[in-house]
């Protein structure tokens, strides 16, 4: 349980990043003195330093169905998850740096497979609240009354528990804001469970928290078997005909939302729903029957997995120092699609530092965005990223969403955590890392296919982008820590 708060942060645009429209100029003007004048009330949250962790030279474990792996079984599982014999000494190394920083073990045994953008997510989600005969949990930013091939999730959910399925969901109270009170209270009804995380209306809060602490996973569970993780919500943003809040203004165009999430199968499912069970228990759930929500379940797959949760309570959150890591000691490549950029000093260090030494660094970003903000700070950092020889491709005709990582052809990373400082300091976070060729190609695969359709930023032509983008750069840049 996180310690008891009760301090209140002063929040700017996309501090609480809820798909809203791009502020206007003046408004931006506005808020930006409104950030420096109030400065003082965001508290003292700030992003720690990572150390250079060193691989660990204590005994590296992988799990098994039956408890932790051999020595001599996990030297095998690294030769069956390669596809070229160097990339077993690649996956070893990252193995020892993985132990080394994270806190939850590495699960083998277990099915993944990529879903690209919101209508492969949502059928998949579908179809495991379909095949659910036991339990449910959900745990969304957005939740909304999302549809999927003419199926709505209200009525699924409803006669999942009509068929004594326990049903039970935790949604970010900011980021559902906009969903009608009529859906929750038909949901309570049939008698699912509800928790509002972190109540902007402190009148309705159990405990003590701040408003800036934001729960921005977005996890389905069903059964304890498969799970479903990502940067997806449960938002009408990714429907063919978007309603409501997430969706454009009536009569302006629709806008492709790309977005990528991953599904679980087998034993790491375990990792997800502790998560879910102690974001329960820590907003004051109603108590829930735990005696279902962990099977025993036998290898589904090759996939060597790692979930891991993040707080703003940690003092050093695992996956940051993950990610920093896995950068710091890239060999060959760094592939990363990024949502909102908003670089930490250290994320900027390291991925100038990896270039700098021969690694083949490339971004993959929005040139448009529900954050206006986010995209000017974006902008602040391309001459340095491109000078030390990060190269940077910004898509076209999409909205990008995606929280994609992929290192060396061997570590793959998917998950809720933009790449920016509200997901280190903030929200609380959920992220999958994947170890293995096989998601990693995958994974790849897709980067290059959103390459091909993005347009390359070159170092001379940013030089001479008109001066008002530099003096908004520069403007934005003072409160990048709010975002």
């Amino acid at each position: 349980m996180r310690p008891q708060r009760i301090v209140y942060r002063t929040t700017f645009p996309r501090t609480l990043r809820s798909h809203a429209a791009p502020l206007p100029l003046s408004r931006f003007n506005i808020l930006m003195a409104i950030s420096i004048g109030l400065g003082s009330l965001t508290g003292c949250a700030s992003v720690p330093y990572i150390s250079h962790a060193r691989a660990s030279t204590s005994k590296q474990q992988i799990m098994g169905a039956r408890g932790p792996l051999s020595a001599q079984q996990s030297k095998a599982l690294l030769s069956r998850i390669s596809t070229e014999p160097g990339d077993a000494g690649i996956l070893r190394r990252h193995l020892a740096i993985e132990q080394a920083v994270a806190e939850s073990p590495l699960i083998a045994g277990n099915r993944t497979q990529l879903l690209r953008d919101g209508p492969a997510s949502f059928r998949a989600m579908f179809r495991a609240i379909e095949g659910a005969t036991n339990n449910i949990n959900l745990e969304y930013y957005i939740f909304e009354d999302v549809e999927s091939d003419e199926k709505h999730l209200g009525d699924l959910l409803i006669a999942k528990r009509e068929a004594g399925v326990a049903v039970n969901v935790i949604y970010d109270s900011f980021g559902s804001g906009s969903t009608p009170t009529a859906f929750f209270d038909r949901l309570k009804k049939a008698g699912v469970n509800l928790v509002a995380f972190n109540p902007i209306n402190p009148l309705d809060a159990k405990v003590s928290y701040s408003l800036n602490d934001r729960d921005h996973r977005k996890i389905l569970i069903a059964d304890g078997t498969i799970g479903i993780v990502g940067g997806v919500n449960l938002s009408s943003t990714y429907q063919s005909n978007p309603i409501g809040k997430s969706g454009p203004p009536k009569g302006d165009p629709l806008e492709h939302w790309r977005d990528t999430d991953l599904e679980i199968e087998g034993p790491a499912v375990a990792q997800l729903q502790t998560l879910f069970l102690d974001h329960w228990n820590q907003q004051k759930g109603l108590p829930i029957s735990t005696s279902d929500l962990f099977p025993k379940i036998p290898p589904k797959g090759t996939a060597v997995v790692r979930v891991i949760g993040s707080t703003p309570d940690q003092p050093i959150p695992p996956y940051y120092a993950t990610l920093l890591s896995a950068i710091r000691n890239a060999e060959k490549t760094v592939r990363i699609s990024a949502a909102y950029f908003v670089p930490t000093e250290q994320e900027m260090e390291d991925l100038t530092n990896a270039a700098r030494r021969g690694v083949d660094v490339r971004l993959l970003l929005p040139d448009k965005s529900d954050s206006e903000s986010s995209i000017a700070v974006a902008h602040s950092h391309y001459s340095d990223l491109l000078e030390a020889g990060v190269k940077i491709y910004e898509t076209h005709g999409v909205v990008l969403h995606s929280k994609t990582l992929v290192i060396d052809g061997v570590w793959s990373a998917v998950g809720s955590s933009n790449f920016d400082h509200r997901s280190v300091i903030f929200n609380d976070e959920v992220d999958v890392v994947v170890l293995g060729t096989e998601t990693a190609t995958e994974l790849e695969a897709m980067f290059e296919d959103d390459q091909r359709d993005a347009t390359a930023i070159g170092l001379e032509a940013w030089k001479n982008r008109p001066l008002l983008q530099r003096l908004k750069e520069t403007l934005v840049i003072v409160w990048q820590k709010m975002l």
